[in-house]
């Protein structure tokens, strides 16, 4: 997978290291309010994942940690992965200046299996982390290797539909497939943090639907508990969308025609 794939995850790396540095300053990460006691994890995974006291959770494609030390706040023995070694190093530097105990390690998502021991009550993914994967059949397989029985595998990520259009464009035009049939090579100036960030954003990325992610996830003998829609994002990160009474976004009405984001949770019987 690696090999046959691998200029593609380098430009993703190179590009998400240089994110690291702009994100970590951004008011949409707010790192001194985390610092502060500041939760980053969102009402969806909050109610979905439950309870996560004494448990021990894998969380992949972490970027800098925020999520991994949002749940080690709340008493899970935590461990991080990342393709970034920027990431991993800034989250390293918070677990440690945060007095927490979680645990991060530079990997490919694929090269868990080599990097990561152990398996654990709960694997954790979420909001776009989908996309840079151009398997999902070994993605599902690494999940089910590194959950315990009985363990449950969570994701939130936002829809699939989304990733159709092209938000490059006004307003979005619809662009790319539903189904992964390629990869797709996006360049743009600035992050979803900061548009006008001086940094050019180059990325390989892969459109999977909703039947790929499921069917992913049982053939590697997880049993699906639920899969919920939503029609509300936690994030702002599409063009003109609306805010909500609770904190959530809304893309505008005459746009409103498909669901923002999705949860899957996946049981190892």
């Amino acid at each position: 997978m690696k090999n046959k794939n691998n200029k593609y995850f380098e430009v993703n790396k190179e590009t998400w290291n240089k994110k690291v540095s702009i994100h970590s300053k951004s008011e949409f990460y707010d790192i001194e309010g985390f610092k502060k006691g500041k939760t980053s994890l969102n009402t969806y995974e909050l109610d979905e994942v439950g309870d996560v006291q004494g448990k021990t959770l894998l969380h992949l494609q972490c970027h800098f940690g925020q999520d991994t030390l949002s749940w080690s706040r709340l008493g899970a023995k935590c461990t991080g992965i990342d393709l970034s070694d920027e990431g991993i190093e800034l989250a390293k530097k918070l677990n440690l200046e945060m007095g927490l105990d979680a645990t991060f390690i530079e990997s490919n998502l694929y090269d868990v299996p080599k990097n990561v021991s152990g398996e654990f009550d709960i694997v954790f993914t979420s909001y776009g982390v989908i996309g840079w994967l151009p398997d999902l059949k070994s993605w599902g397989e690494i999940i089910a290797s590194k959950l315990k029985k009985g363990g449950i595998f969570y994701l939130v990520e936002f829809h699939p539909v989304v990733w159709m259009l092209d938000f490059l464009e006004t307003p979005p035009k619809l662009a790319y497939p539903y189904l992964n049939i390629d990869v797709i090579y996006e360049e743009y100036k600035g992050t979803y943090t900061n548009n006008d960030a001086d940094i050019i954003s180059k990325e390989y990325g892969w459109n999977h639907g909703l039947g790929e992610v499921v069917t992913a996830l049982t053939m590697a003998g997880l049993e699906i508990e639920f899969l919920h829609e939503f029609d509300q994002s936690p994030y702002n990160v599409f063009p003109e969308m609306e805010a909500t009474d609770n904190g959530m976004f809304l893309l505008k009405k005459e746009q409103r025609l498909f669901p923002l984001v999705y949860s899957i949770r996946a049981v190892k019987k």
